[in-house]
């Protein structure tokens, strides 16, 4: 086994593995003789279905768990802990905070009521540090564990050139998560306005059955249901968004994100409109690579316009955000930051 081998235990976090490790630094890694694996758990009822072959994976490993890791799993670490070489947990959102929201599915607060009771705390007692996705969602674990840092979410998407801004009908586009409904349900009278006073925009909401229904009963509107990851990865690699928009109401599960959408827009060739708070105020210059709006559908409304009547004035700021989605998304950020821990 190379010095400094890694090994990323998987619940099926598959998105946070890939954005800060798998795809970003992974290979890098490799590059420079290290080996780097991922075991999906729950592939196996428990660790002693793949044991003695994880045991001899784990001697010496830098681990690194997303969000969830099964008990069995938990138990199993708790066990070999001192044959590893370090243990990271990465953690890219408040999973107490979607426990309590009242907002969020139940079946989804659910799941993260176990996550947060039954699974976080043991592997905060295992991990050497804490990796969180924003400042604001570090400070939630401070309290929590002695070594807490901050890792802001890689680039590992193609930026686009901004030639689809040439076109004479604009899109815009929202795909956020189901657990996002209620901030676009705060805007949909600014979508409704904006869709009715300019004919050539369409809309797109990919929320599938779950999109609100203001919304979904426009004649541009198209409501895609939600992709698996590596779909959507594809996906955003063909689509083409003139806007796109990220409403983050003030909750205490929203004020642990990262700016992960402002990536997200980027890669499709958009300017972003973003709700008016961290972690969009920490990436975001307002007028210069997105806007940013205030909580009501009249400011929202007003932005909208503000980019639909000026294309000019949009496309540069498509331009802008896209040097600083290339800039501040840079992998060789995420290299460094676990290359310093081999």
């Amino acid at each position: 086994m190379a010095q400094g081998h890694w090994m990323v235990l998987s619940d099926g976090a598959r998105p946070t593995e890939d954005i800060y490790f798998l795809r970003s630094v992974a290979p890098w890694l490799r590059a420079r003789g290290m080996t780097v694996r991922r075991l999906d758990t729950r592939r196996w009822r428990s660790p002693g279905w793949c044991w003695p072959w994880l045991e001899r994976g784990l001697r010496g490993a830098h681990v690194l768990v997303c969000r969830s890791l099964g008990l069995p799993w938990i138990e199993m670490l708790e066990r070999s802990q001192p044959e590893l070489a370090s243990l990271y947990y990465l953690i890219d959102d408040d999973i107490p905070a979607a426990a309590n929201d009242p907002r969020l599915p139940i079946a989804y607060r659910q799941r993260m009521g176990r996550i947060a009771h039954e699974q976080q705390p043991r592997l905060l007692d295992l991990a050497d540090e804490v990796v969180a996705c924003s400042q604001s969602l570090a400070e939630r674990f401070v309290k929590r564990h002695r070594c807490v840092s901050v890792l802001t979410p890689p680039l590992i998407a193609a930026l686009p050139p901004q030639s689809h801004f040439e076109e004479k009908g604009w899109r815009l586009g929202f795909h956020g998560t189901r657990a996002h409904l209620p901030d676009i349900e705060h805007i949909a009278p600014a979508l409704v306005s904006i869709h009715d006073r300019n004919p050539d925009l369409s809309l797109e909401i990919m929320l599938g059955q779950h999109t609100p229904a203001a919304l979904a009963a426009l004649p541009r509107v198209t409501t895609p249901a939600p992709l698996s990851w590596h779909a959507f990865r594809r996906y955003q690699s063909r689509r083409r968004l003139h806007i796109g928009i990220a409403p983050l109401w003030p909750t205490p599960f929203n004020a642990g994100k990262s700016h992960i959408k402002f990536l997200d827009i980027a890669a499709m060739g958009g300017v972003g409109i973003y709700s008016r708070r961290p972690p969009y105020t920490d990436i975001v210059t307002d007028g210069e690579n997105g806007l940013l709006a205030e909580d009501s559908p009249a400011s929202w409304r007003f932005c909208l316009q503000r980019l639909l009547d000026h294309p000019t004035e949009s496309r540069r700021m498509a331009a802008h955000a896209a040097d600083k989605a290339r800039d501040a998304g840079d992998p060789a950020h995420a290299q460094a930051f676990w290359w310093a821990r081999r």
